[in-house]
């Protein structure tokens, strides 16, 4: 039986100003540059979720910087 499928912790989904994503214990405290982004579960649902929701994985600074090299 594989740890992710007996692990009872509650995990929390967090970003950062880069809008990366990863998974964190819901009971500790974030580390500096992360915010909740407001879903909790089991560390699978926590990530199936950001499989949904995390489908550029550039960084938001890149992002920009591509987008205003595109506009020339």
């Amino acid at each position: 039986m594989a740890e992710e499928d007996t692990d009872e912790r509650t995990y929390r989904v967090v970003r950062n100003d880069e809008e990366q994503y990863s998974v964190w214990l819901a009971d500790r405290e974030l580390p500096l540059g992360w915010h909740a982004e407001g879903t909790e579960g089991t560390r699978a649902e926590c990530l199936a979720h950001i499989g949904t929701v995390w489908t550029d994985m550039r960084p938001l600074s890149l992002r920009r910087r591509m987008e205003q090299a595109a506009r020339g």
